[in-house]
């Protein structure tokens, strides 16, 4: 399954705030379609971030993030692995894909779709293990091709259970540049 046909079931299958995201994500995809929007010269990167998890609800949660970013991949889908923590002991593993687009010569923005493993630990239970995690992030980006971004996201099962309550989070990242010759 493509990931445009992925964005899509998300937004046809979704409920709440999760369509209402998921929608914009995959407009924010399509529309970005040509070749000339996208950080094609910026090299692969770590991404280490800390935010709050589940920030609509009751039970919200530091979080603390450690992603790889791949510079190169198929036409603007670019490969990312990725893991989280919260305070409360949760745990979300990931793979996926996620596009840069300049707009202008230091914002970056970069949508991303992921699925992964969650374990609830001690925090939220979000209806089963497999979750599907979309998000973006505004980045501005230094000369030495670092960033420093915000990022805003949606993790969710998609109905694929009987209870899907979806959380919201918010990141503050720095990607560091890597060589991976």
């Amino acid at each position: 399954m493509g990931l445009f046909s992925i964005c899509l079931s998300r937004v046809i299958t979704a409920s709440g705030r999760g369509r209402a995201w998921a929608a914009v994500l995959f407009a924010t995809m399509l529309l970005a379609s040509t070749e000339a929007a996208i950080a094609g010269d910026d090299p692969s990167y770590v991404t280490f971030g800390v935010g709050a998890f589940d920030i609509f609800d009751d039970q919200t949660a530091a979080e603390f993030d450690l992603q790889l970013r791949l510079n190169r991949g198929l036409w603007i889908f670019l490969p990312q692995a990725g893991v989280f923590a919260t305070s409360d002991g949760a745990l979300y593993g990931h793979v996926g894909f996620y596009s840069d687009f300049d707009l202008g010569s230091r914002l970056i923005l970069s949508p991303s779709i992921s699925v992964g493993a969650y374990h609830d630990g001690g925090g939220k239970d979000l209806g089963g293990v497999v979750e599907f995690r979309s998000a973006i992030e505004l980045a501005y980006r230094f000369d030495n091709k670092s960033r420093v971004g915000l990022q805003f996201g949606h993790l969710s099962n998609a109905h694929i259970y009987d209870s899907n309550p979806g959380e919201e989070f918010i990141i503050v990242n720095y990607s560091l540049p890597i060589s991976l010759n």
